[in-house]
Formats: C-alpha cells, sequence, structure tokens
C-alpha cells in the first residue's frame, strides 16, 4: 500500500512523538509498503526512513522550536502524483485538515494518530476558556476520519467522553538495543559527580505543562531531608523554563537536550524516574526509562499511570502532589528490595513491547481499513 504521512515536525529526536513516527515510518518500509512524508519542519542533515517532502513554512513567533507550515497547489499535485491508498494525520493541525479534505475529495481512507493532548497544555497558559472550542475543532477532524488511533486505553475513554467515535488503541514501543541498562556508564555517573548517591533523573522539555514544578518541589523536600546528601538529581533535556529550574535546583545536573546513545547512557546511568506530568497522551519516556531499568514515579492523570500500572514497575502519584511523589521517591531510594522488584517489573514489560509487535497490528489495521473503504466505494 502507498502511504500518504502528514507531520507537524519532523526532526529526528524531536520529541517521543517524532520517535514515534520514525518507528512507525520505518515499519511500514520493512514490511515493502511505500511512504512519502509532508512537514514543514524537517532538518536536511537528519537520515530520514522513506521519502520526505519538505512544506513551506514560517517560525511560530512564540515557539520557536515549531514551525507553521503551508499546504499549496504544489502539495495537491504531489499527493496526486503519489497516488496514495491511505491518508495519514499525525497532527490535526491546518495543514492536517487540509490533508484531510484532499483525501475526502479522492474518496482516500484517512486515519490519525492521538500522539499529544494538546487541550491539556491550555490551562497552563492560561487559556482554559478555549478548550471548548479546541475541542470542537479536535471532532470535527478526528470525527471524519475512518479511525483514529488513541496510545492507551485511558485516552480512548478520554477521547470518546469528549465526543470522538472509531476510537482505537495503538500503544508504542521502545528499542531495546538502544535503551536498556547495558548503557550504564560508571565515566558518565562520574562526570555528573554522583559517587554513592543515587540519580533521580527527569527527561523532557521544560515547560509548565510537563509539571516540572513538581520536581522543584520533590528537590526542595530531598534537600531538607536525611537523604540530602544521598541523591543528584540529573534534569535531561531543554526548554524555555530552564533558567527557572538551574536557580531553584543549583545542585542538580543540567546535561542538556541529549539524542541517541548520549541519551540512552543517560537513562541506564540513573536510578530512578521521575515524571509528573499530567498532559501525556502516553509518555514515551516512561517507557524509555523502565526499558533502560529505572522504577518510574508518575502522576495518575494523563497517559504514564497506564505504563506504570501495567507493568507494576513504580509507583502512581496523585497528580499535584508533591509530598506524595516525594514518599514514593523515598521507599525506592530507602527499600532495596522494593526498589529491585519495581525494577525487574519495568524491564520484563519492557521486553514485550517491541517495535515490531506495536507496528505490525497497526499496519495489518490499516490494511483493513482500505479494504473496507474500496468496498463502500464500489
Amino acid at each position: 500500500m502507498k502511504i500518504a504521512f502528514y507531520a507537524g515536525t519532523y526532526v529526528k529526536d524531536k520529541d517521543g512523538a517524532v520517535r514515534t513516527m520514525y518507528q512507525l515510518v520505518a515499519s511500514f518500509l520493512k514490511a515493502g509498503h511505500e511512504v512519502i512524508v509532508w512537514s514543514p519542519d524537517v532538518c536536511q542533515s537528519d537520515e530520514h526512513p522513506g521519502k520526505v517532502t519538505v512544506m513551506p513554512s514560517i517560525p511560530i513567533p512564540l515557539y520557536p522550536d515549531y514551525k507553521l507550515g503551508f499546504y499549496t497547489a504544489s502539495t495537491e499535485k504531489q499527493l496526486d502524483a503519489f497516488g496514495p491508498d491511505v491518508v495519514h494525520i499525525s497532527t490535526p493541525d491546518i495543514i492536517g485538515n487540509r490533508f484531510l479534505k484532499y483525501a475526502k475529495k479522492r474518496g482516500l481512507p484517512v486515519v490519525s494518530i492521538y500522539h499529544t493532548d494538546f487541550p491539556s497544555y491550555l490551562g497552563y497558559y492560561r487559556l482554559g476558556f478555549a478548550e471548548n472550542l479546541v475541542w470542537k475543532y479536535l471532532r470535527a477532524v478526528y470525527n471524519a476520519c475512518d479511525a483514529l488511533f488513541a496510545p492507551t486505553h485511558k485516552m480512548k475513554t478520554r477521547l470518546q467522553s469528549k465526543g470522538m467515535r472509531n476510537v482505537e488503541v495503538w500503544g508504542r514501543g521502545i528499542d531495546r538495543e538502544l535503551f536498556n541498562p547495558a548503557r550504564r556508564s560508571d565515566s558518565l555517573r562520574a562526570f555528573w559527580g554522583v559517587g554513592r548517591r543515587s540519580v533521580i533523573a527527569y527527561a523532557g522539555r521544560f515547560v509548565w505543562y510537563k509539571d516540572i514544578r513538581i520536581v522543584m518541589q520533590v528537590y526542595d523536600s530531598f534537600c531538607r531531608s536525611d537523604l540530602a546528601d544521598d541523591v543528584l538529581f540529573v534534569m535531561i533535556g531543554s526548554g524555555p523554563e530552564e533558567g527557572e529550574l538551574r536557580r531553584r535546583m543549583p545542585d542538580a545536573v543540567f546535561p542538556g537536550y541529549l539524542v541517541g546513545t548520549d541519551l540512552t547512557r543517560a537513562y541506564a546511568s540513573s536510578d530512578l524516574f521521575l515524571f509528573p506530568s499530567t498532559t501525556e497522551a502516553f509518555g514515551n519516556v516512561v517507557l524509555e526509562g523502565l526499558s533502560s531499568g529505572l522504577p518510574a514515579v508518575v502522576s495518575d492523570a494523563g497517559g504514564c499511570q497506564e505504563l506504570v500500572r501495567r507493568s507494576d514497575g513504580g509507583f502512581i502519584a496523585e497528580a499535584g502532589n508533591h509530598e506524595q511523589f516525594f514518599d514514593f521517591c523515598m521507599q525506592l531510594i530507602r527499600d532495596r528490595e522494593l526498589y529491585k522488584e519495581k525494577r525487574q517489573n519495568g524491564l520484563a514489560f519492557a521486553q514485550q513491547m517491541s517495535w515490531p509487535v506495536i507496528n505490525g497490528a497497526l499496519i495489518e489495521r490499516y490494511g483493513e481499513i482500505i479494504k473496507t473503504k474500496a468496498k463502500v466505494k464500489s
């Protein structure tokens, strides 16, 4: 089959959503299918799986890491020349809506994947008043698709409660060759100045909607506790609030935005993963942490909780309750048997989450959707 794939950003290792897209496109190609990716945000020096068509774009003024793209007459000619069997929309923005309209005009099936829980971000930017309008727009886009794939059963239920139809579950996988405990590096731990301490890691963007205030409050609680000299916080990532994090967490290590083996070494060289975000659709970083041998402490809101619940690879704390996050971290550091149990549970779960298994089922489902659409047209 031929898949026309639209992604708002397609920069390698930019975030968990893009890593997921790369894996999916690679799986399609490996299975013998044809894929062309259209995106306004592409790094020309990246090695992309398959063919990529860069769309015209301009930087978004308040969010320069991302770009605003444009669907043009040339885009439509490119799509016609390719002759797709199915259109895949990874980002439900204005361009994604244009790809949707193109597919409807040509009688093609459309699928979309809920990578990012955008409505949950609005409250962090004091835009909660717009949430109903955003959900109205998303309903119009997603309900026009033949299938919408949510990353977890929890997210499927949330989307259905907002009026979404044709919602199915497609999870996320992990590359076990990259993310595994064997990547642990004594030299990296020495560079961080770990000594005999336990490393509590966070990985993600430094933005308020990732609930990084909780991380700062847990850091403060450890500073006031009898374990103040026994833990080291390592903050992996970058973002607009980095200055505030560095000010509030002067003794933490900030290795920067890491990709590839630098990222996997950082995970495996840590001991515990703290990720309080309530806005995740899935939580790729949590699965990466579990696969690297890190018990995780996550929020009971958002998609991360399902990973920890299914794996029993850590603890689920009440959203916004920094004391509970702190208590769970304390338990894992103090109780070595409990730590080992949660660690092994997480590793066993990650071994079942290989990309070939996860993506193979999705590819089969695409084939079924195409056949169903063909029958309806005939």
